[in-house]
């Protein structure tokens, strides 16, 4: 049967491009498009970050993990005031919105912005309204995940959780970890994730990117992770894939993010096959998806290429991500119908 729908254009491609999505696993500040860093780095002249367009390619060509967080150091110097916060908000959801991503919960990292004169209060506000207007304007529903800088020490962590749990804004749902991982032991955290979750957030922390799956292991154990932010290397241990599979923990799986960085060599080696072989739960998604010259669009179709994926695989991939989401489940069943009404229109 021709993979077409009428009136829509034909190929997988023209599928996923039209098909109702909710990502996981996206950076508020690596979801800036280059329009809006050049216009960013217009209005601050003194940066790093180059004002041409043209030029963001270069500049965001990565030489290793290690580079590409001094790169997205210098991008989030580029949100200096609330203004700034609220303007890349509201146009990270308009991108979100040209593809059809219905539901995100976007990892913010509010001590980075606060550490350099931000106000914390009008940080909140200015997240909060952008929040409000992309859904009543974009129809894109947004949440957040309030993430430690964890290269930034224990001083970070403390901020985060007081960000996170004294200023609590409506849309947060979860608590995160990011940043490098080598020297950065997940153990340490353990204090700020305990409160987090007794405050009743869930814990999505980054591990086994560019470590191994002792990490993943740690993120478990220590900081009682729900969801697992990439786990790439969880693939080298059987016992931790047989757990993740049989407690199941989800991956968040970016593919272009992890060739970017260097955390895969080849897109054709990486590991989302043996994982979803396994019985592991996968989410895919985009991570930093200007920064890596990709979008969520793009990640479904790697994906599809390297599962073999018809429309009715890509669908179920895009229902699993609504499924382990923190959407409430009078919205999971709706999103989850929006799909299956799709897809079954192109049968």
């Amino acid at each position: 049967m021709p993979d077409t729908a009428p009136g829509s254009g034909s190929g997988l491609e023209t599928f996923i491009a039209g098909l109702p999505k909710a990502e996981l696993h996206v950076h508020h500040v690596g979801s800036a498009s280059p329009r809006i860093v050049a216009e960013l780095a217009a209005r601050h002249p003194d940066s790093a970050v180059p004002a041409d367009p043209a030029a963001l390619a270069d500049f965001f060509t990565f030489k290793d993990f290690a580079h590409f967080i001094q790169v997205y150091l210098s991008v989030v110097d580029l949100i200096r005031d609330a203004e700034d916060v609220r303007l890349l908000t509201f146009e990270v959801a308009r991108d979100m919105a040209r593809q059809n991503i219905r539901y995100a919960e976007l990892t913010v990292t509010p001590f980075s912005s606060t550490r350099r004169g931000i106000h914390e209060q009008a940080f909140m506000e200015a997240i909060e309204d952008a929040r409000k207007a992309a859904e009543s304007e974009l129809g894109v529903t947004l949440r957040w995940c309030f993430d430690i800088p964890g290269e930034a020490g224990l001083a970070s962590a403390e901020q985060t959780a007081h960000l996170a749990l004294d200023l609590r804004p409506e849309g947060l749902v979860s608590f995160g970890l990011g940043g490098p991982e080598l020297g950065v032991p997940r153990p340490q955290f353990k204090p700020y994730f305990d409160r987090a979750r007794a405050a009743g957030l869930h814990s999505v922390p980054h591990a086994g990117e560019t470590t191994g799956p002792e990490t993943i292991w740690d993120a478990i154990n220590e900081l009682g992770a729900e969801r697992i932010g990439h786990g790439t290397s969880a693939v080298r241990d059987r016992r931790l894939l047989d757990h993740l599979a049989e407690q199941r923990i989800p991956l968040e799986v970016c593919p272009t993010s992890n060739i970017a960085t260097r955390a895969v060599a080849e897109i054709d080696q990486h590991p989302i096959r043996e994982m979803i072989d396994a019985g592991v739960l996968v989410t895919v998604n985009s991570d930093d998806p200007p920064m890596f010259g990709t979008d969520l669009n793009t990640e479904y179709a790697v994906a599809a290429r390297l599962l073999d994926l018809d429309r009715a695989g890509v669908a179920a991939l895009a229902k699993n991500a609504v499924e382990v989401s923190f959407l409430d489940p009078a919205g999971k069943r709706a999103l989850a119908a929006e799909i299956d009404a799709y897809a079954a229109a192109w049968r």
